[in-house]
């Protein structure tokens, strides 16, 4: 296998082994010095194309072979028009039972709010103008993430998670999914920015 390309259709169709062995070159690919701009293109195909090629694959190996490596490239998208198209999909994902494609969602999802923050950590500073969305449209994202990992956490709360005090000490799960990104969040927009979204919300 020599494009990105051709390692999704083996993570798509080959035996279980050649599946993982795929997942696992997409990143070396992407980085390689032979990646060209038709690459790049078919790249963009395939990310477009995978919420519906996600659901198209049965075995749970695949789909987490599948998700592993969609997550090294996701972030090629064409943020300039639907920047945020991703999201529904990453909120399936993190209620996946699953641990690696929770992992992937977390990460994907974590790596977004570093560009989306931006104009609340450097209020005023145009040096990251042509390389961000405007701040109207980030808060707008940002209220979207808020109200869906709030929403997301209360639904997954069980009485038993009561007893752990700290995120981290939690059990592997949905629920310990969402509050991790609720506390990136916290972290990248800071307290004062959240509250004021929990009293919009």
């Amino acid at each position: 296998m020599n494009t990105i390309r051709e390692a999704f259709e083996i993570i798509l169709s080959g035996n279980k082994e050649e599946s993982r062995l795929a997942a696992r070159q997409v990143r070396k690919l992407l980085y390689s010095s032979k990646t060209s701009g038709s690459d790049y293109d078919d790249i963009k195909i395939l990310i477009n194309g995978a919420f519906a090629e996600y659901y198209k694959i049965r075995e749970a190996w695949r789909q987490e072979n599948f998700v592993t490596a969609f997550s090294v490239i996701y972030f090629l998208r064409d943020k300039d028009h639907l920047p945020d198209f991703l999201f529904p999909w990453f909120f399936q994902l993190l209620q996946h039972q699953n641990g690696y494609i929770r992992h992937a969602a977390v990460k994907m999802i974590d790596n977004e709010l570093g560009p989306l923050s931006v104009h609340i950590r450097f209020p005023g500073d145009n040096m990251f103008a042509n390389d961000r969305l405007s701040p109207n449209k980030s808060d707008e994202i940002l209220f979207y993430l808020f109200i869906n990992l709030h929403n997301l956490s209360a639904a997954l709360r069980l009485p038993k998670y009561k007893r752990f005090k700290y995120i981290d000490s939690l059990p592997a799960s949905p629920y310990k999914s969402a509050q991790m990104l609720l506390a990136r969040m916290e972290d990248a927009c800071g307290r004062k920015y959240l509250e004021g979204l929990t009293k919009i919300y």
